[in-house]
């Protein structure tokens, strides 16, 4: 991890996410205050800029998958990691449903289009994982489809790595009732209503089926090429700020932030008459 100057809190991170990164009132867990909390972000912010400059100038090609349990803060985690980067070379991946052509592909087809080149960072907002999962919990692939995904997970991630593709595998970890009092905070919620599906009512009914699968899942695909982190992340502030702290540290970055640049002055109006206001169309002023 590279080192840097101590960095003061930006004012517009507290307002940047759509779910509180502060208190989190009725959680049970452990939390971080505000000012604590704004002044590490501020800091992390920072130094991811630097490894995304770093990746880019490398030419290296960075996965970064994201799993978890419904309501376990994925998203917002996804979100915070993004908020400085430069979206040219760093973005997110979040799949809708198979189409019923991409369901009759190999299953990891539909996934390859969105792997990086070089210098680009992928954020797999969910992933192939599915079919570990949601799947085959809720019986939309066969027992044989799950076994071969089981079999042949492993070795894709392999090849991957193989040919230069970095993979790094998060899991976020909630507990049963703290992730009840987000689904509640999201029913209470007009503007969080639309996170909360049906497919969510069902992972909560089946739970201990969702348990029973993710320890198979790991049992298969936490390999020591692309191992599985698992993020406590029973407190939002914390999980993030745990996690970006150890997405850098494992890279071995230097810091290419480029040198402060000089604005060049601006060059004379030589007799531009820029036309009447009234002939263009503005947006109403209404605050």
């Amino acid at each position: 991890m590279a080192k840097s100057k101590r960095s003061k809190p930006d004012p517009d991170i507290e307002g940047a996410f759509p779910d509180p990164p502060v208190d989190e009132a009725g959680s049970l867990v452990r939390t971080i205050g505000n000012k604590e909390y704004l002044s590490e972000l501020a800091k992390l912010h920072v130094e991811l800029v630097k490894l995304e400059e770093w990746i880019k100038y490398t030419g290296q090609k960075v996965v970064i998958i994201f799993e978890g349990r419904d309501a376990a803060g994925k998203g917002g985690a996804i979100k915070t990691i993004m908020l400085r980067l430069n979206p040219r070379y760093a973005r997110v991946v979040a799949l809708p449903a198979p189409s019923e052509r991409e369901r009759s592909q190999w299953y990891f087809q539909r996934y390859i289009a969105h792997l990086p080149a070089a210098g680009e960072m992928v954020l797999f907002d969910r992933s192939w994982y599915n079919r570990a999962g949601v799947e085959h919990v809720m019986g939309f692939c066969t027992d044989e489809e799950y076994r071969e995904f089981l079999r042949s997970c492993p070795e894709f991630e392999r090849m991957l790595v193989r040919s230069g593709t970095r993979i790094i595998k998060y899991w976020f970890s909630v507990s049963d009732v703290e992730q009840e009092r987000r689904f509640q905070s999201r029913i209470d919620d007009p503007t969080k209503r639309w996170k909360l599906s049906p497919m969510d009512l069902q992972s909560r009914a089946r739970w201990v089926e969702y348990s029973k699968a993710k320890d198979e899942m790991f049992g298969h695909t936490d390999i020591k090429q692309a191992p599985w982190y698992v993020v406590n992340a029973d407190n939002k502030k914390r999980a993030r700020l745990n996690v970006i702290r150890h997405l850098l540290g494992l890279f071995d970055y230097r810091d290419l932030t480029p040198e402060a640049i000089v604005l060049p002055p601006r060059e004379p109006d030589k007799g531009y008459v820029r036309p009447p206001i009234t002939d263009q169309t503005f947006v109403p002023e209404v605050y």
